[in-house]
């Protein structure tokens, strides 16, 4: 899981400890941190379906159980916040870190109130609240195989293993501290531990751990700099990983090109300008073109020799904070936090030349974002 803020590749992103601390703070300050909601909420429309279509996974404000899914209709070029609610009467919950559809069902993962919820995607309601003993704050998920399990990094310890069939938390494998994205090479997923989230990056010991999912067992592990959040595979099957160098600046950011065969560092990637801290490693649908953040957008070929020194898409006042690349039309949807108290808003550009396709509302610190694509017909 890759689908692990989660939260919050930020989600407690890059500079977790920090934004923890400044998201208290400021909803000390609200005269009212619940949101108001309607009595008795509507019951949905018999006809709506979130079956296809762009998913704004909003994380809320820390400690205030606001966190809430924006649908994106594309074919009518409509927005529906809030869609968790509308289908089920209640909140989503505290801090929503990602999305991962799986056959007919969507997984939420929700850190802080330690859940995942399961929904089927046709309609949004909830068929099954994974809670309780396994999970230690959940980051992220990515599915094993079809029928069986899952796993899900934590923020506090352990990869939780999940039983697909149950739903539910039937192992957990012991990791050293926090552990976020994942991705997967044939009968191993390579997991970023970061260390203990508590910690100083003076006393962490960041590393890629390999874990055999035959055996559900820690087999191998490599060295990383800081904070290695955001993880991809390209389309050669070479992994590639971002460090932040620290939510205390500890060293400079880099960007790592992994071999999964030979499970080593080929290449480091080293940030001489950076403006800000790199955060959300994404990757294109054609696995040729990365994306992250650095307070605009930047674009990387991975055949690159060098990381890029202007942003693809300037950040120009905003707060850009989640980032995803529709698989299918390319298009980069880019999230700005506003003040990280109101409601966001998400921008939709041109892969090809960064222009501005479109805006909309989203929820409230909207993070990560989940794409259904509908199948073509040939």
């Amino acid at each position: 899981m890759i689908l692990k803020s989660t939260v919050t590749e930020r989600n407690y992103l890059t500079k977790v400890v920090f934004l923890v601390l400044l998201l208290f703070v400021l909803g000390s300050c609200s005269k009212d941190p619940i949101r108001e909601k309607q009595t008795n909420p509507p019951p949905p429309s018999t006809d709506t379906s979130y079956q296809y279509g762009d998913f704004v996974i909003n994380e809320g404000n820390f400690t205030w159980g606001n966190a809430s899914v924006t649908y994106i209709n594309p074919s009518e070029n409509a927005v529906t916040q809030d869609i968790f609610y509308q289908a089920n009467g209640r909140d989503l919950g505290d801090v929503a870190a990602m999305m991962k559809i799986h056959d007919s069902l969507a997984y939420l993962v929700v850190n802080n109130s330690n859940t995942i919820e399961v929904v089927k995607l046709k309609d949004f309601k909830s068929v099954k609240t994974i809670s309780g003993t396994g999970l230690n704050k959940p980051r992220a998920i990515e599915f094993v195989n079809d029928f069986e399990k899952a796993y899900v990094t934590n923020l506090v310890k352990d990869i939780s293993v999940i039983d697909l069939k149950t739903n539910s938390v039937y192992k957990t494998i012991q990791t050293p501290n926090w552990t976020e994205g994942m991705v997967r090479y044939g009968n191993y997923i390579f997991f970023a531990c970061i260390g203990g989230y508590n910690l100083p990056n003076s006393e962490r010991n960041p590393q890629i751990l390999v874990v055999d999912i035959l055996q559900d067992r820690i087999v191998d592990s490599i060295k990383t700099g800081k904070e290695p959040l955001g993880m991809v595979m390209d389309r050669k099957n070479k992994i590639w990983i971002l460090c932040t160098g620290g939510y205390d600046n500890f060293e400079p950011p880099s960007l790592l090109r992994v071999d999964p065969v030979l499970q080593i560092v080929e290449q480091t990637f080293h940030f001489q300008n950076s403006t800000g801290t790199p955060s959300r490693l994404c990757i294109n649908g054609t696995g040729d073109t990365l994306y992250f953040l650095d307070n605009g957008v930047y674009q990387m070929p991975v055949t690159s020799a060098d990381i890029p020194s202007a942003a693809f898409i300037p950040g120009d006042g905003h707060s850009f904070y989640g980032l995803g690349i529709h698989p299918t039309t390319g298009n980069i949807f880019v999230s700005d936090a506003v003040d990280y108290v109101q409601n966001g808003t998400v921008y939709q550009y041109n892969q090809n030349d960064g222009s501005l396709i479109r805006s909309f509302e989203a929820g409230k610190i909207p993070g990560s974002f989940c794409f259904s694509v509908k199948p073509s017909s040939k």
